[in-house]
């Protein structure tokens, strides 16, 4: 062990801790013995044996984890959540409710009650109600858009019933039992035929039992989205609703990984001028990989602990990087030994809520009034005519760069390969794209061999529950099959029998026998319900879409060269293309970038240059069609700190000159020569002296 540790601390840099031989490890009573041997043997056995099984003896039995589960308590939890999601029921499909609506309603509050998970759902209700009261839609993820309790009490907006029309005035409801249609989104429009008004369309089709199991008793795990710069606020608000003292960061462990290990080995081995065979490099390897290298936090995860308990019945805290005056306090432990112990919320920043709300507040468009059945906005998930262009680009055949979980080379190829045209098909797409060895040597081959349509793949977690229980097998069995084929889990002889019993096709045994991982519906559908609002401002409002993605893509864009337009961007973009491997991730960055300022100005859309008195400091903004005005930002070598300042100067103080502008800017030379390159300051003089020459 003493070698693995040398390997360990020489790599770390920590060389003062190096032993030269074996000392720190666990005796046997033997060595222990031994060791005493000065006492006499009489003392030393008194010493060695009897006095430490004394102490042993007085030691009461203790977990470091007490057992069982520990949830915070919401007084009257259980009345408000169904007080909660009864309104909306009614306030969406009348009163009485129709049977296929208070059926599922009833049947997942009497499974969330009676397994105590209603605080659960209470607190993401009050934290989805903070954020969307502050501006902030708020995505969710995982198999919580499974819930229509969820979906009722405000926590998604991913409905799970089977496809519907609703009218918003007379609530008259049609479900529609067809399972050819795979979300209500698809449906035609449709007039009411009681009062006439234009029919609402919803209705995704997820079972709940994806999210609690058949028994209700699996526990339920809400994963939400907030916008990045508001999740400081949500985990603030967290704390108000349980107190400092019971809200803590999740902590995590870094170990050493494969490749680590290999690097530490080598560097301990080159430094005492001794080399090794690759098989005892292997051996070295396996004693070192898995060791802690540093402790965390995870990104969004916050543990909840109850009011009638410490945090230090479950495990120690830390300070953040040993930082006493932080204000954020982590548990010592790894998450996930203690999260099966008290409640781990997971507070997610993230891009999309904040880019919804920028294409908003530009715009004066309310995301939620957005029609999800645009044609036009479906469009570019097959095409790039939509758009448009007046000029040739290169990503013509595709629309849908810049739009998340859509813009990325391997979605865009898959968009290629199956052309959708339905919102259901979208939802199909965002799983396959998301699960692992679900596409790629899976449901791509089949499609592509004329096997299967798009619609008959496995896409989701879901489709296999769904469609085994169709096939007439057992539901329970169904649900388990589907958890070990999600999870990658081989299945058995037996079960695969069981399935060949009911006239499984080989084709799907076989994908299903592939599959690492898998999506699950619910997840996929509010994704796209996200990222489809955002392509609807791509198609319609395109200034206010461009100025938003160059805004979060603000380090890689390269101001100076934009504002020369179309034909220096696509120089740019051919010159990174010829490095090929030589690209640096910088170059890469930026060439994503390019892709689609490329498309903005192919599109007749051009970026003006930065403006003293026009530009925001990290902002892109709209002031006129057909035009985008970029920040200070933009430019190379103005940083965030700068670009904040010279704002401040802009609008709150008087400059004469650039020596004055500098002096109460306190930039520095860098950003001082960008801003003067790029003709930021040009109608200033150099200093405040005057000629009379």
């Amino acid at each position: 062990d003493y070698i693995y540790r040398n390997i360990i601390l020489k790599g770390q840099g920590k060389n003062r801790f190096l032993e030269d031989e074996a000392r720190l490890y666990l005796r046997t009573t033997d060595e222990m013995l031994e060791d005493f041997k000065y006492l006499g043997k009489e003392k030393a056995k008194e010493v060695v044996v009897e006095n430490t099984n004394k102490i042993a003896d007085l030691l009461e039995d203790m977990k470091p984890i007490p057992d069982g589960t520990y949830p915070p308590v919401i007084e009257g939890s259980d009345t408000e959540l169904r007080e909660i999601t009864y309104n909306k029921a009614i306030e969406i499909y009348g009163d009485p409710l129709p049977d296929i609506v208070k059926q599922r309603l009833d049947r997942e509050l009497n499974s969330i009650i009676a397994n105590g998970y209603a605080v659960l759902y209470i607190i993401a209700q009050k934290l989805v109600w903070r954020s969307n009261d502050d501006g902030y839609l708020v995505g969710s993820r995982g198999s919580v858009g499974s819930s229509f309790v969820a979906t009722m009490a405000g926590i998604t907006e991913v409905n799970p019933l089977i496809p519907h029309y609703i009218c918003p005035e007379c609530k008259h409801s049609e479900f529609i039992e067809d399972k050819n249609v795979g979300s209500g989104i698809d449906l035609p429009d449709k007039i009411c035929p009681i009062c006439r008004h234009k029919l609402n369309k919803d209705g995704h089709d997820i079972p709940f039992e994806v999210f609690l199991g058949f028994e209700g008793d699996k526990e339920p795990d809400i994963d939400l989205n907030f916008a990045g710069e508001y999740q400081p606020t949500c985990h603030k608000y967290t704390e108000e609703l349980f107190g400092h003292d019971k809200v803590f960061r999740a902590g995590t462990i870094g170990t050493i990984a494969e490749n680590t290990a290999f690097g530490y080995i080598k560097k301990y081995y080159e430094d005492i001028g001794k080399s090794l065979h690759p098989a005892e490099v292997k051996k070295l390897q396996q004693g070192i990989v898995g060791v802690k290298r540093t402790s965390g936090q995870h990104p969004g995860g916050v543990m909840i602990v109850p009011h009638d308990k410490d945090i230090y019945d479950f495990c120690p805290v830390q300070d953040p990087a040993d930082d006493p005056n932080s204000d954020i306090i982590t548990t010592h432990f790894n998450y996930k030994s203690i999260s099966g112990r008290i409640l781990k919320l997971d507070l997610l920043g993230h891009d999309v809520p904040t880019i919804i709300k920028m294409l908003s507040d530009i715009t004066g468009i309310d995301p939620l009034n957005i029609p999800l059945d645009d044609e036009e906005t479906m469009k570019i998930f097959s095409s790039g005519e939509c758009l448009n262009p007046i000029h040739e680009f290169s990503t013509m055949d595709i629309g849908t760069l810049g739009i998340p979980e859509f813009g990325t080379n391997f979605v865009r190829q898959m968009l290629r390969d199956t052309r959708p045209t339905t919102f259901s098909e979208l939802v199909r797409i965002s799983g396959l794209s998301h699960g692992t060895d679900v596409w790629l040597n899976n449901a791509q081959d089949l499609i592509r061999d004329g096997i299967v349509e798009l619609k008959d793949t496995i896409c989701t977690r879901d489709d296999i529950m769904i469609y085994l229980i169709s096939k007439g097998l057992d539901k329970k069995k169904s649900f388990q099959i589907m958890e070990r084929v999600r999870k990658g889990k081989s299945l058995s002889d037996e079960t695969l029998e069981y399935m060949r019993s009911f006239d499984v096709p080989e084709w799907y045994i076989d994908s299903c026998e592939k599959i690492k991982y898998m999506f699950p519906k619910a997840h996929a559908v509010a994704y796209v319900l996200m990222s489809y609002r955002i392509a609807y401002f791509k198609v319609h409002h395109p200034e206010a879409f461009d100025a938003t993605f160059f805004t979060i893509k603000i380090a890689d864009y390269p101001g100076d060269l934009i504002c020369q337009g179309l034909e220096a961007i696509q120089e740019r973009m051919q010159e990174i293309k010829d490095m090929g491997k030589e690209a640096s991730p910088k170059d890469l960055s930026t060439f994503s970038v390019l892709e689609v300022a490329e498309e903005m100005c192919a599109r007749g859309i051009n970026s003006s240059k930065v403006d003293l008195e026009k530009s925001d400091a990290l902002t892109f903004k709209v002031l006129e069609k057909g035009f985008i005005q970029p920040p200070f930002r933009a430019l190379e070598g103005v940083s965030d700190a700068h670009s904040l300042a010279i704002k401040d100067v802009v609008e709150n103080e008087e400059f004469i000159s650039i020596e004055d502008f500098r002096k109460k800017t306190k930039i520095n030379k860098n950003a001082l020569e960008s801003l003067k390159n790029h003709g930021v300051l040009d109608h200033l003089p150099d200093t405040n002296q005057i000629s009379f020459l």
